[in-house]
């Protein structure tokens, strides 16, 4: 496996995550998204998949989202990942799709990523990610995930987020955060090329 490729897919490898079920028709978008308005820290609050197989609480892996920021049209995700005696950081940029609140980078070595930005008020966030091995044809994982400024965040935005769990079925998965002020500055930098749209 390529290292970029390995390095994007480490939160879906490390749930176990298997195929998705909802299609793109069924994840909304945010209705005039302004990419400048998510950027900073943000802290995850809930986290879910299709289907998982959740791994310990106690597994010495953590991944965690630190914070988003811009950079012209693309977007940065700065993400820290820990395990026993290692912390490490690495940014992740996407690409504009064309649909607005929706970015899709493809990956070295095949196979894509999408975010797309479900709802937000910009201090709270319904972030959904999909990878996808190979082709068009691969094998499909995805995220769901609620995002706050500040933490426990939100009760009304808890609520929207949790009828999407129920209404694709979707499973709880664990959560971390780290601030990285123990890690070192991330120096990793995994650009995902731009690719074409994805289908609908």
């Amino acid at each position: 496996m390529a290292p970029e490729r390995g390095t994007l897919l480490l939160l879906a490898l490390s749930l176990g995550l298997a195929s998705a079920q909802q299609t793109l028709e069924e994840v909304p978008v945010q209705p005039d998204f302004d990419a400048r308005k998510v950027e900073g820290r943000w802290l995850t609050a809930r986290l879910a998949a299709s289907h998982t197989r959740l791994v310990s609480p106690e597994d010495p892996l953590r991944l965690a989202l630190h914070s988003i920021g811009t950079r012209d049209q693309d977007l940065e995700f700065v993400l820290f990942w820990m395990g026993e005696g290692v912390c490490k950081g690495v940014n992740v940029t996407v690409h504009p799709t064309g649909l607005r609140g929706q970015y899709q980078g493809a990956l070295q070595g095949g196979g894509s990523i999408l975010v797309r930005f479900v709802s937000t008020d910009y201090s709270s966030l319904v972030l959904y990610i999909r990878f996808q091995d190979g082709g068009g044809g691969g094998e499909v994982t995805s995220l769901w995930a609620l995002l706050a400024r500040r933490l426990p965040g939100d009760p009304r935005w808890l609520e929207k987020y949790l009828e999407f769990v129920r209404k694709f079925r979707l499973q709880e998965a664990p959560i971390f955060n780290l601030d990285g002020e123990h890690c070192p500055a991330p120096t990793l930098h995994l650009a995902a090329a731009q690719c074409p749209p994805p289908d609908a």
